[in-house]
């Protein structure tokens, strides 16, 4: 499966610093078409209207966590194939052990580079 370089790719973060960092790292790789939100609820509403390739979330936000977004998403049938990376400045093997219960596709820990984040998101796409 080719990975389409235009295909819709949603980041997650309440920090605007990591939505900036993610979307830049994000372009370095070839990809343009990034919308954000900046917290779970805000997430949801937008891939209610929107069809994403790829959402790639912070655990960390209020009110609505990335780990309670992941939960909606799987809940739901018309979003639950959609591709999901969570992003953590914490690697608790608790936290890693119920995103991969609740459906997560693949972890990043805090901080991270181009090369990690594409080699997280090939592991779930393939390569591009």
């Amino acid at each position: 499966m080719s990975v389409d370089s235009a295909m819709p790719i949603l980041i997650v973060d309440d920090y605007k610093t990591m939505l900036r960092i993610v979307r830049n790292l994000l372009k370095q790789l070839g990809f343009n078409n990034v919308d954000e939100a900046t917290d779970g609820s805000q997430a949801l509403t937008k891939m209610r209207s929107k069809s994403y390739g790829l959402v790639i979330s912070d655990w960390n936000m209020e009110p609505m966590t990335g780990y309670e977004l992941l939960k909606e998403v799987r809940a739901d049938s018309h979003l639950s194939s959609t591709p999901f990376i969570m992003v953590t400045a914490e690697s608790k093997t608790d936290n890693v052990v119920a995103a991969k219960k609740a459906g997560v596709n693949n972890y990043i820990v805090k901080p991270f580079n181009a090369a990690t984040l594409k080699s997280k998101m090939a592991a779930v796409l393939g390569d591009f």
